[in-house]
């Protein structure tokens, strides 16, 4: 998103302060599988609590509250940041003015995220190194991390976006696989299936009627994972619980990478929503 927040952008860090908090659980920051548990001196492992959406978000805001800001202007993010945002105003409705979820949705399937965890298990009980996922000490299962991200790329559109300079079958698979490479070295594998198990269950349109913030809610034409014939189920919903809310389709090739990628096509929008807060 590095073309809608800092300074000058949608997002202005000459006017806002812009706090990116990394999830419970993920690999990039916080507690999550592979930190030490003091009780053993080991890894969790596949130890790890098993948490909810409103556990990654109430961590937030006790950081937060650590930092003594009480309230602010918006809570804006893509994909499992967009579930945060919703989960952000039903759970803390005073907290924000807005928020802008994009290229997401206020709920999930149970059957959509219990059988991505169950499909995320099946791949990396295939690995003799996997262990039941205590993994940490056999040698790792990067082999098998780099095949889910390649099948989660192209889920997200990656190949619309090589075919914009690429042309060969061959050279688009390498490049998916390098960049499928590089996330790989760095992401836990037990995160994958923690973050995907936080989102069972995971419905905020009962509590639409306790959202008091506005609400920019933004998809991309191309994606497969929230495609565009949600946008109406969910604007009725909270148009019907009084919400202030607005829609706005990004008309993008690139499927759910589209926010950042095109990030020009609704960065528009954005500062129009950041300014009439």
């Amino acid at each position: 998103w590095s073309h809608l927040a800092g300074p000058g952008k949608p997002i202005d860090t000459n006017r806002y302060f812009a706090i990116c908090p990394n999830m419970l659980g993920s690999s990039y920051g916080s507690t999550n599988a592979a930190s030490i548990d003091p009780a053993t001196g080991k890894p969790y492992g596949p130890g790890f609590p098993d948490i909810p959406m409103r556990d990654i978000v109430a961590t937030q805001r006790w950081l937060l509250n650590d930092f003594g800001v009480d309230k602010f202007v918006a809570v804006v993010g893509p994909s499992y940041g967009g579930y945060q945002a919703f989960q952000w105003a039903v759970d803390y409705p005073t907290a924000m003015r807005g928020i802008a979820p994009v290229v997401t949705s206020p709920s999930v399937s149970r059957e959509r995220s219990e059988g991505r965890a169950a499909n995320f298990r099946a791949m990396l009980s295939q690995n003799p190194n996997w262990n039941g996922g205590d993994y940490y000490d056999t040698g790792g299962v990067i082999d098998t991390m780099i095949e889910i991200r390649m099948a989660t790329l192209k889920l997200y559109g990656i190949e619309a976006r090589l075919k914009q300079s690429m042309s060969d079958p061959q050279e688009i698979e390498a490049a998916i696989r390098k960049e499928a490479t590089q996330w790989a070295r760095g992401f836990d594998a037990n995160s994958l299936i923690i973050l995907a198990n936080a989102l069972r269950g995971f419905d905020v349109t009962p509590r639409f009627s306790e959202i008091k913030a506005k609400v920019l809610f933004v998809l991309s034409r191309t994606d497969q994972l929230f495609p565009p014939d949600i946008a109406p189920g969910v604007m009725k919903g909270l148009k019907d619980a009084g919400v202030d809310a607005d829609y706005f389709l990004l008309d993008s090739e690139l499927g759910h990478s589209a926010s950042g990628l095109d990030a020009h096509k609704w960065a528009p929008r954005l500062r129009q929503f950041m300014e009439s807060l």
